[in-house]
């Protein structure tokens, strides 16, 4: 490539006489041809420059949002980032509950190729871990569903090695969600329902729809929602799992079978046995709907146990809410079942009795910690540790609903970020508030004193202690997901 002193050289020599008056026709056909041949050269580099730049700007910075609002702290969100099934945690005593199954065992020798000697570890191990959380009634207690994974990831490395670790994960998660395969194979006929796009979806068909962290499960029929029930969940160790399931019976007075976990044996009963139905140690109350192994939505359920973690990995109710709700059920159906014919089959508490729905109904079990609702924001705890309390989900759940982050006062979007911190899995420590000082005021007065200090701290800790936390939105109002309809706390259904 030519230098510029060089196109600058005939120049330098004839520098004392005007450009065109003095120097030969030659020289000025010369510097002409030269200076054409430096630009085009010029124009090429700057081109390929300009080309590289927009290429390397485009791989370092592939989710940059156009028209990003200069005083967002983060782009808008084009799709929520909701827990999927891969990320279900696996806990030892899921694990456990899923070694009981001889299928599981069996796809464990054939598809991860698992010795006899492997499988004993790991049934030792997770038996092992269900008894110490028994042993210090820890089993009950709402405890860390990320340590419990955690401790899980950790005891599976130790016991078959990093690489069939992450392998066996992806199996059980697979038998966790999936549920009951006979069921599967009944309903292959039918046409297959899917789990509804998007956050806050409202079904437009028959459905049951479980919000975990809600504590909440609707009954839609028709794309009606005809009914709600506040309900108990899987603890940590025992979560629910996330995706959809069916309901195609109701058994009224269901026997059970304890499992082969040494939690059982504070119940003075044998794995295996069957209890029977009406049984005082029977847990599943008057009735039982399956919706696919190991979960079911059941009765015998305390109120105390409404509204908090209270199962195994099933829906939990009060004996009045799952009587209530097996009504509705058979009607969503279309199953011919009377209030008559329930009296009669819960007054025989002995007899067991199974009711096959004439056609399945959707369960989808969701897992939305951020819920626009009737023109409101629910915000509620993360409380398998999901990490879904972020500003990219909540900028996500309100571009769902028609609303943008940027449309929110001041105001609504600092009481959103702080709870969805107070409410995350981890919440940071927030910094104090901030007194203006008006004109002509002592700043000394504005000051936070100690009542003003620890008033603050008392609201810190009550925000902290919350399960859900509601926000009214003006750019909301008339929009999202319906709010509870006749809703069922166990007490009986609220009227407002």
């Amino acid at each position: 490539m030519l230098r510029i002193d060089q196109l600058l050289e005939p120049v330098a020599k004839h520098n004392s006489v005007p450009w065109t008056a003095a120097w030969p026709h030659d020289l000025q056909k010369t510097l002409i041809d030269t200076m054409c041949r430096y630009l085009k050269s010029l124009t090429i580099i700057l081109a390929l420059s300009l080309m590289l730049a927009a290429c390397s700007q485009e791989v370092q910075t592939p989710r940059t949002a156009v028209n990003s609002p200069p005083a967002s702290p983060s782009p808008p969100a084009a799709i929520p980032t909701p827990p999927t099934k891969e990320a279900v945690p696996i806990t030892l005593p899921v694990l456990d509950a899923l070694l009981a199954d001889e299928k599981f065992r069996a796809d464990l020798k054939s598809k991860l190729q698992l010795t006899d000697e492997q499988i004993s570890a790991l049934r030792k191990i997770s038996s092992d871990e269900v008894a110490k959380l028994r042993r210090s009634n820890a089993e009950n207690q709402p405890g860390s569903a990320e340590a419990a994974r955690q401790n899980a990831i950790e005891a599976i490395h130790r016991a078959v090695g990093i690489e069939k670790s992450d392998r066996l994960l992806v199996l059980a998660r697979e038998h966790w969600n999936k549920g009951n395969e006979e069921l599967e194979t009944k309903a292959a006929k039918e046409a297959e329902p899917t789990m509804l796009k998007g956050p806050n979806a409202v079904p437009k068909d028959t459905r049951i729809v479980v919000n975990i962290p809600a504590f909440r499960m609707d009954v839609f029929e028709n794309g009606s929602l005809i009914k709600s029930y506040k309900i108990g969940i899987g603890y940590p160790q025992f979560p629910l799992p996330i995706g959809l399931r069916k309901a195609q019976m109701i058994i009224f007075n269901p026997t059970w079978t304890p499992p082969d976990s040494p939690w059982v044996d504070s119940m003075n009963v044998t794995p295996g046995e069957v209890i029977e139905a009406g049984s005082k140690q029977n847990p599943l109350g008057p009735i039982k709907i399956p919706i696919g192994a190991p979960s079911l939505i059941h009765g015998g359920k305390p109120l105390s146990k409404i509204g908090t973690f209270a199962s195994h990995g099933c829906v939990g109710l009060t004996n009045s809410q799952v009587e209530d709700f097996a009504k509705l059920l058979a009607r969503a159906s279309g199953t011919e079942l009377s209030e008559q014919s329930i009296a009669a089959y819960l007054k025989n508490k002995t007899k067991t009795r199974v009711v096959k729905l004439s056609k399945l109904v959707p369960v989808e079990l969701r897992y939305e910690t951020i819920v626009v609702e009737d023109g409101k924001l629910h915000i509620y705890r993360d409380v398998y540790d999901q990490n879904t309390n972020t500003e990219e989900n909540l900028r996500a759940v309100l571009e769902a609903n028609g609303v943008r982050f940027e449309d929110l006062s001041s105001e609504e979007k600092t009481q959103a970020m702080e709870a969805l911190n107070a409410l995350s899995s981890h919440p940071k420590k927030q910094a104090p508030p901030k007194f203006s000082v008006g004109k002509g005021e002592n700043s000394s007065k504005t000051a936070p004193n100690a009542t003003e200090r620890k008033a603050e701290a008392e609201r810190q800790r009550k925000l902290r202690n919350q399960k859900e936390i509601v926000i009214e939105l003006a750019a909301a109002s008339g929009k999202g997901y319906p709010a509870p309809a006749n809703l069922d706390t166990g007490r009986g259904v609220k009227t407002d």
